[in-house]
Formats: C-alpha cells, structure tokens, sequence
C-alpha cells in the first residue's frame, strides 16, 4: 500500500523551528563577535593584579569571549538541570 500526499505529516520551515530560532541568534552574534576581535591586531598592556603582560588585543578579546561562553554554557546546563527536576 503507497501513502498518499495527505496522509504524510506537514513539515515545518527550517526557520521556524524552535531549536533554529533559539541558536540562530547566537551563531550571528558570535560571528560578528569573532570578526571583531579579529580585526583588533595591535599590542596591549594587562595588568594582571601584580605583572604587566603585554599580548595582542585580539588574544585579550578572545579570552574573554571563551570564557564568557563558558560562563553561559554553564548557566545554562544549571538552569535547565534545575528546570527538569519534579518534585516527588
């Protein structure tokens, strides 16, 4: 027996899905991000609490962009671990 077109379930667009919707945004940003710290060549002075480390800008921006995805990441895995527990 062959399945008629009406008898296959409607697909939704890729866009509309809310997975998509949800990681679409940050995909861009983090693009945008990334070509910023990029573009951003030229030797900083940090001072880390006592010594002065002198390292690329774009280095400097790039630690602070992964560890704010970490931090986000953990936030995240937190929230939704607490989210999924029931009381019993």
């Amino acid at each position: 027996m062959t399945r008629t077109s009406s008898d296959h379930k409607a697909r939704t667009p890729f866009f509309s899905r809310p997975g998509v919707r949800r990681f679409l945004p940050f995909v861009l940003i983090s693009a945008v991000a990334l070509i910023f710290i990029f573009e951003n060549r030229s030797d900083v002075e940090i001072r880390l609490l006592v010594p002065i480390v002198t390292m690329p800008l774009w280095g400097a921006l790039l630690i602070a962009w992964g560890l704010g995805m970490l931090a986000c990441v953990f936030t995240v895995r937190r929230r939704s671990s607490r989210h999924s527990r029931q009381p019993k």
